[in-house]
Order: C-alpha cells, then structure tokens, then sequence
C-alpha cells in the first residue's frame, strides 16, 4: 500500500481511495485524527488482510486526498452518503465493514440506512452511542497545529509512550495537519462545544437494536479517547449479535500498537 491510490467519482465527489487484494470485499473506514487518511490508518494492517481480502479504503469527505467541499460544510450525514455512494459506485454488494473510531460510526449509521449493503460490521474503538466527551477526544478534536501539540496527541492515542518519541512519526502527522485545506476542513468539523459532535454521531438505542448483522467490537482496555466502558461495552449489551474483544496494553490505535492480532481477530471473524 501506498500512500498514494486511485480515485473516482462517488456521489458528486473526487474520492481518494486504496485497492488491494483479491476475494471477499471489505471497506475499511478511517478515525478523524488531525492529518489522518486511509493510508495513515490502514497502511500496517493493509498489505497483512490484502492476502486473503478484497480491500477498499476511501479517505473520507475531507480528509486526505478526497475532494473537499468549498463551503466546508460537514456533518454526519454528509459523511454517511458519501460512503454509501462510494459502495454503490464500486458496486460493492454486501460488503463487510471495518470502522475505525468516528469510522466505526459510520459503519453503524449504513447499516441503519442501508442494512442491504451491509454483511459484517467490525467496530474499533468506536463512537456511535451517547457518552459524556473525554477531555482526551476533546484535545484531539480541538488540536491546534505544532510539533508538540501532535507529539502529546500521539501520546494520548498509543498504550506505548515510545510512539510520541517517534519524531518521523509526529513530522509525518503533523505535515498531514498543516496542509492548509487539510487544516481548514479540520477546523469547520469539530467546533467547540464539540459535545455535539458526539451526540450527532451516535444512532439511538432503539436504532442500534435493529441492526441484525453480526458485529464484532474491539477496544484497547487503556483506551483514553474513546473509554471502554462507556462505548464498546454499553453497544455490545445493545446490539443483537455483537461480540466484544479487549486487548491489554492497547490504546486507541488498535490496528497500529496490536496489527497481527487484530487482523487475527478480523480473520476469525469473517471466516465463521
């Protein structure tokens, strides 16, 4: 993989998007990081699950290389139809999704407007349910760009703290968020109070109770971002088939701090 891929056009949209792999489609939706993308969510786990998969990785409306709108107008919605649209223009039919944090909402808002594109739901450390914002996702919606700035947010998002020392790491994250459409779509998404945001991303409980597809919830036990307790655990008590699995010693960058067993996880799951 990578970091540049393809593009088309999905719903009106230049959509920047990664292809790889043979067999089984799978779309694989990205967090809302500061400078993230598909490429800087997916780029370890991509060349593992490509073996056996059909992968897709579009960068989300406003992130990455994917067109931005001039009014710089997002919301949930916005967000919801253009990846439904993505589906539907690579005629991706049941496919199973992989949503990374505000990603995982996503997943769960198609599979409540569109329960027929969708087979399996892979959720990690997702939003998608009421719960009181943590000062942690507070600081990472409302990142003000610089070195350090980006250096702790690393250190907010990983279990191992060697991470935020990783200076080619934190220049790579933090070039991504100065990018100066990059920097202003950024902006116009998370305006405090960015309570609201969260609320806007989640579905109701009577919403998430009619979701019938299996989905799997994993979570980083250390999560600081997006607690544990308050998210994964409250929508695997909710949604009929969902199961839930917790690494140890793990923060919010699932794929990242735990790429092998997560895909085993993945791989399991798919397989049943």
């Amino acid at each position: 993989m990578s970091e540049k891929g393809k593009y088309i056009n999905a719903g009106g949209i230049q959509t920047h998007y990664h292809e790889s792999g043979e067999g089984e489609p799978i779309l694989l939706i990205h967090g809302s990081g500061p400078g993230v993308s598909a490429w800087a969510n997916w780029r370890l786990v991509f060349p593992i699950l490509s073996e056996e998969y059909k992968l897709y990785a579009p960068d989300v409306v406003g992130f990455g290389s994917t067109e931005r709108p001039k009014n710089n107008d997002y919301s949930v919605d916005i967000w919801v139809n253009h990846m439904i649209s993505f589906i539907e223009t690579m005629n991706l039919e049941k496919i199973s999704i992989i949503g990374n944090s505000m990603g995982g909402a996503l997943a769960l808002h198609i599979a409540n407007r569109r329960p027929d594109l969708v087979k399996k739901l892979i959720l990690m450390g997702s939003v998608g349910i009421e719960f009181p914002i943590s000062e942690e996702l507070d600081a990472v919606w409302g990142y003000e760009p610089s070195i350090e700035n980006m250096r702790e947010l690393i250190s907010i998002f990983s279990y191992d703290q060697s991470a935020a020392r990783n200076d080619d790491l934190v220049k790579l994250r933090y070039e991504a968020s100065i990018q100066k459409e990059s920097k202003a779509a950024f902006k116009a998404m998370f305006p405090a109070p960015r309570q609201r945001q969260v609320d806007e991303l989640a579905l109701t409980e009577e919403q998430l109770r009619e979701i019938t597809v299996p989905v799997l919830l994993i979570h980083g036990r250390e999560d600081r971002i997006i607690p544990l307790e308050k998210t994964s655990w409250r929508l695997s008590q909710i949604i009929p088939k969902a199961e839930l699995h917790v690494f140890s010693e793990c923060g919010h960058w699932t794929q990242i701090e735990k790429t092998q067993p997560f895909v085993n996880q993945v791989a399991d799951f798919l397989k049943r």
